[in-house]
């Protein structure tokens, strides 16, 4: 059973930094898509970045190369890397996966079957 766990959320100021990170346990596969996502109230889930195992990264384009998504797997973890904090990157963070390749897009949350429960990330001004 695939399970999937993000840690590293918390209260930041504007412009501060941040790294969140997801231990993935339970693939079988050796090649699979990973992604961030993030979920404010009232707004819908959006993806933030995704990231094949061999490293091939894709990114929303609203984020202005703010994010970075990196993953080891040697720890079967995944990363996510967020500098110049805004007040509207507040939201909940989740990661997820799925079978197949990223292939280089950013492929929506409703292609991801397995899901973490999230880590809450505040940014005030």
């Amino acid at each position: 059973q695939v399970q999937l766990e993000e840690s590293g959320g918390r209260s930041v100021q504007v412009g501060e930094s941040l790294k969140l990170s997801c231990v993935i346990s339970g693939y079988t596969v050796p090649s699979y898509c990973m992604g961030w996502f993030r979920q404010s109230p009232g707004s819908e889930r959006e993806t933030v970045a995704n990231i094949d195992t061999d490293g091939t990264a894709s990114y929303a384009d609203s984020l202005e190369g703010r994010f970075a998504i990196s993953h080891d797997s040697a720890k079967n973890t995944l990363y996510l890397q967020m500098d110049s904090l805004k007040p509207e990157d507040t939201a909940l963070y989740y990661c997820a996966a799925r079978l197949g390749l990223c292939a280089g897009w950013v492929g929506p949350p409703s292609l991801f079957k397995y899901w973490g429960q999230g880590t809450q990330v505040t940014v005030s001004s």
